[in-house]
């Protein structure tokens, strides 16, 4: 049994960086590039050369530049029989690693046995130039190149040489000294940082309605006609219809996840279920997506008419296709007014409609600073001693960030900024951080995946605007022998608000657009749309260059987070048990009071009792003035940190190794016998979705637990402001006014009902929740 670290070491730590090369005062800073700590960096670009003298037999020469600095060693590609070859290639030389006084640019020329020397440049690092960003860029110089006695000679190389920061526009594409261990140039694309773009996703609404014509083989029955459509890998399939018939009716929604290009057909098949596993096919047809009308609102898209084709196979393997009168009647759409949802509705980080017409004006912008991770676990070996090769993932709306991977350190340190466009403030980051296994050219893509180290998840709403957090976040994963820590990673956040108003008016409107609610998908449509969605994207990333391996995708966005767990059912259990603390809290307190515990409070309590029955007016004002002292009050104590993964809560820390393996356990079970593991998958599944409704009520009375908590202080600062102004208005409005006002506004005519959601429920559903410190 593995040691546990003690409870403080799974917290959070608030820490005290030197950002941006600056001073923080009051949580603000001044500077453009202020959310990490400045680096130093030395730029060599090698630009190109001329009138290089041959070194081969035939009198040309295979040139290539080699930096040289200290112990750092980084080479261009090499150019086959050119004399005057361009490179156009950067290099970054960390400050801290400097200890040489000279810098030595090489050129020389590749030869199969050993490279020959042609040339060089020496520079003093004392004479080297400072350029800080936004200053115009360096411009190249040419300098002669000198033999090894430092005679010069006809060749030339161009250069530039400065000294700069992160902040400097070449240091994304160099390649950098933290690399020096890996093998070329060549291998620096799948190291550098990169962003990403998540493919733009649409659901594709198939309204099967009727066909007509159809030509079964068997004149001599009844045809059990049905639909089965394809979109990629996504195979749908309607129900046998009902009217057995060649004129069948069907009248039924088959949604898709499309990703644009939308270059993929539609495919229907009409087919006939002659006999169990035998299907006859009656017609097949073909629907470019570029021709599917697109609708923005819930106003029905014409119906169309398509011809069948039928496909026979004659003489072998040729086909013949046969046009016939078969028609099939459907109504089809690129639904452009739902959010496709990819990510666990928890942790949403985007909650726009896919069509741009319908999206609003950006509310403010998210800043991370990745700063370091520090005292990171050994993840795999290399040369008998163990190693870690980090990098980190950051993921909001639709933009991908990936760190530079820092070779062969416990301490890497990134120091990167990255910034989004806020549309939501309840919305969440995810960050991650993870170990690379494909450093070196030539791996096999399907042998090594980068191991997870452990991610950060921070709801912007949770953050007060303006200020700069820096927290020290643990890395927590849980594996088959319990929750460990794999380390620290270090960052800075700050979340600025462009328009108040227009933030707290995001609170009074619906968490999802309008067509989620006039037209609601099921559960079951949401489950599986949300997989077939991941799977686009994880698909997508991963043919990047570099990739972002399908590993990495699937655990930013939670996949598999639905399956049945002991150790989450326990802890969502628990959780509603806290919720209903409170008002067990409540009677035990009422219970001393009807005991005479505490005779001065019973008094009190007696004389408020006989005045609100007196004058039942004040009973509404009294209890909303209540709950606006309380929350002046709890303003006190309002979390000054953003939430981070807790393991107590998640219960990781008590799992017993039974309930870890069967968390662990593939789906379907591994575990022998075969009834067993029917049995066992059944149950999972079921208590999977008794988990997600025991989640659900556990979240909705920690939503209530935050009206007054102040964890999301915009939300709390409403509801308060609210409490004030309604124990106003009801003081002087009389009782009976009110109560019936509210009784008629209850039983309202459903023709005053809207579909959408009310302002109180909106704000309600947007309140946070401690899923976020969920593990």
């Amino acid at each position: 049994m593995m040691q546990k670290p003690p409870q403080d070491d799974f917290l959070l730590k608030e820490t005290k960086p030197h950002l941006g090369g600056g001073k923080i005062t009051g949580d603000k800073l001044s500077s453009t590039y202020d959310l990490v700590e400045q680096m130093q960096y030395l730029y060599v670009r090698v630009v190109k050369a001329k009138d290089l003298p041959g070194k081969d037999v035939t009198g040309s020469c295979d040139p290539y530049a080699e930096v040289k600095l200290g112990n750092y060693r980084g080479t261009t590609r090499h150019f086959e029989k050119k004399s005057n070859p361009e490179w156009n290639q950067v290099f970054a030389f960390s400050k801290e690693r400097i200890q040489a006084s000279m810098l030595e640019v090489t050129v020389k020329d590749k030869d199969l046995v050993k490279d020959d020397f042609i040339g060089r440049v020496l520079f003093d690092m004392n004479e080297i130039p400072k350029r800080v960003p936004p200053d115009s860029p360096l411009a190249p110089q040419w300098y002669r190149l000198e033999d090894r006695k430092g005679e010069k000679f006809k060749g030339e190389l161009m250069l530039a040489v400065w000294m700069g920061t992160q902040a400097d526009e070449a240091f994304p594409e160099a390649w950098h000294s933290d690399a020096a261990t890996v093998g070329g140039s060549d291998s620096l694309s799948n190291i550098r940082s990169k962003v990403y773009l998540s493919p733009k996703l649409w659901y594709l609404r198939v309204n099967v309605i009727e066909a007509q014509d159809l030509v079964p083989s068997d004149k001599g029955r009844y045809p059990e006609v049905y639909v089965k459509a394809k979109l990629g890998h996504q195979v749908l399939r309607t129900r046998v219809s009902p009217s057995r018939s060649i004129n069948p009716m069907w009248n039924e929604d088959l949604m898709f996840v499309a990703s644009e290009p939308l270059d993929e057909p539609l495919i229907l098949t009409v087919e006939d279920r002659i006999a169990p596993g035998k299907d006859e096919v009656l017609g097949i047809c073909a629907i470019p997506m570029h021709q599917i009308d697109r609708r923005l609102d819930h106003v029905p898209v014409n119906t169309k008419w398509h011809n069948l084709e039928k496909h026979v196979v004659l003489e072998g393997e040729k086909k013949k296709e046969l046009k016939f009168a078969s028609r099939i009647h459907m109504r089809i759409c690129l639904e452009g007014g739902y959010h496709v949802l990819d990510e666990s509705t928890h942790y949403s980080s985007d909650l726009r409609p896919t069509a741009k017409q319908l999206w609003k004006h950006s509310i403010g912008v998210l800043e991370l600073g990745i700063l370091s991770a520090q005292g990171l676990m050994p993840m795999k070996t290399k040369d008998g001693r163990g190693t870690t090769d980090a990098y980190c993932v950051a993921k909001y709306g639709q933009k991908w960030v990936r760190t530079r991977t820092i070779i062969d350190s416990f301490t890497p340190k990134w120091n990167e900024q990255y910034t989004w466009e806020v549309f939501d403030p309840c919305t969440v980051i995810t960050i991650g951080v993870f170990d690379n296994c494909h450093l070196h050219e030539g791996e096999n893509p399907g042998g090594p995946r980068d191991s997870r180290i452990g991610k950060v998840r921070i709801r912007l709403s949770t953050l007060e605007s303006e200020r700069v957090y820096t927290h020290s976040y643990p890395l927590l994963v849980l594996h088959h022998n319990g929750v460990k820590k794999m380390g620290e990673i270090h960052l800075a956040v700050r979340f600025t608000c462009s328009s108040l108003v227009n933030m707290m008016h995001m609170y009074s409107i619906p968490l999802l657009p309008k067509m989620h609610y006039i037209h609601p998908l099921t559960v079951s449509q949401l489950d599986n749309l949300r997989h077939h969605a991941t799977m686009i994207v994880s698909l997508r990333l991963s043919r990047s260059e570099p990739p972002l391996r399908k590993e990495v995708v699937e655990y930013m966005l939670d996949v598999g987070s639905h399956m049945w767990s002991m150790r989450r059912s326990k802890a969502n259990f628990f959780r509603i048990m806290n919720v209903f603390g409170g008002l067990i809290a409540i009677g035990k307190w009422f219970d001393q009071i009807c005991n005479w515990k505490n005779p001065i409070t019973t008094l009190l309590i007696h004389i408020l009792f006989i005045i609100l029955v007196l004058y039942p007016e004040l009973i509404l004002p009294t209890i909303f003035l209540y709950l606006f002292l309380i929350g002046l009050w709890y303003y006190r104590w309002r979390p000054r940190h953003p939430p981070h993964m807790d393991t107590r809560l998640s219960h990781a820390e008590s799992a017993n190794p039974d309930e870890l393996d069967e968390e662990f356990d593939s789906f379907p079970s591994s575990r022998p016998p075969d009834i067993v593991r029917m049995r066992y998958d059944r149950l999972r599944s079921i208590a999977g979705k008794i988990q997600t409704v025991v989640g659900d009520l556990a979240t909705q009375g920690e939503r209530l637990q935050s009206l007054l908590s102040w964890r999301d202080p915009r939300a709390t600062a409403l509801f308060v402001l609210f409490c004030l102004i309604a124990a106003v208005v009801l003081y002087v409005t009389p009782f009976q006014l009110v109560a019936l006002l509210t009784g008629i506004y209850v039983l309202r005519h459903p023709r005053f009902r809207y579909k959408l959601p009310s302002v109180p429920l909106n704000f309600f559903r947007r309140l946070p929740a401690r899923t976020d410190s969920m593990l």
